[in-house]
């Protein structure tokens, strides 16, 4: 095999892997906004508290982090819950207010666990079985990064299987529609609310604990995903599964690209550049929103 195909091969394999943690990390913000309407400015909280859920799981109770997903995914869960039951139930509609008290409790959430397991950087191991690379016509690839791929792709075939074919997912789609006329065919909203914003941020605990091997654990290490989570649901489509994914793609892609005949930073600011600007003439994303009644 040539070197140019070689290095093809490894830069789609490169933004294949950055698109895989980009829909891990901005599934649960899409799925939260299309469903509530909610901005969760704490979602990178969430994905930083299941990465320290991960780490906390492995030293202090020797679970390894494939056995700890499901573990991370329960607590995630019952804290967006709680977070949806306490705070935000109470601010609906209210699109300034939910941005504030999020942001706040996204605050309070990295000085809490700064306060708990301190500043300094954590680790993560990774699962000895996957800290080995395969090679696919020529290029190795890391097993894990191809289990983070996996991954992704059987959480957005479960969430769409959720919304599409389920009795729940029929009240959630009414619901978006029209509340009102959903409570009028009996439908607790407040109910559904409370369940799409467990679901969204044990999503986002998940993806910090599958992050986590790859990236240092540290209170402030939300900012940078909940930045991109929004990149990618912006792009795609406030209210699109599948706008999400083609997004994460192009981004993914778009990224590994200028990264590799430039630097990580200058490709971050060219797509926040591209970005901004198709925004400008094209403000709905790549595939249009359903109209929030």
């Amino acid at each position: 095999m040539e070197a140019t195909a070689v290095e093809l091969m490894s830069l789609v394999v490169t933004g294949l892997s950055i698109a895989s943690i980009l829909l891990l990390v901005a599934l649960g913000l899409a799925i939260i906004y299309g469903v509530t309407g909610v901005i969760n400015l704490a979602h990178g909280e969430l994905v930083m508290i299941g990465a320290y859920c991960a780490w906390a799981l492995q030293s202090f109770f020797g679970i390894g982090l494939l056995a700890s997903l499901p573990l991370i995914f329960l607590a995630t869960a019952l804290l967006g819950w709680i977070i949806d039951r306490v705070v935000i139930r109470h601010l609906y509609n209210r699109p300034l207010d939910t941005i504030l008290a999020t942001w706040g409790i996204g605050v309070m959430a990295q000085q809490a666990v700064r306060l708990l397991a301190g500043g300094e950087l954590r680790y993560v191991e990774m699962p000895e079985a996957m800290n080995h690379p395969v090679s696919v016509l020529g290029v190795e690839i890391p097993i894990f990064r191809i289990f983070i791929l996996g991954l992704a792709v059987a959480l957005f075939g479960l969430t769409w299987f959720l919304i599409f074919r389920t009795s729940l997912g029929l009240k959630l789609r009414a619901i978006t529609q029209s509340r009102e006329i959903a409570s009028c065919f009996g439908i607790n909203s407040n109910r559904i609310y409370g369940l799409t914003f467990a679901y969204g941020a044990g999503l986002a605990g998940l993806a910090g604990a599958v992050v986590s091997p790859l990236k240092s654990v540290a209170p402030e290490m939300g900012t940078t995903y909940v930045v991109d989570a929004f990149m990618v649901v912006v792009l795609g489509g406030v209210e699109s599964l599948v706008g999400s994914v083609a997004s994460a793609f192009i981004i993914g892609q778009s990224s590994s690209a200028v990264a590799f005949y430039a630097n990580d930073t200058i490709a971050k600011a060219l797509v926040l550049l591209f970005i901004v600007i198709l925004i400008r003439f094209r403000p709905q994303g790549l595939f249009a929103a359903k109209v929030r009644s």
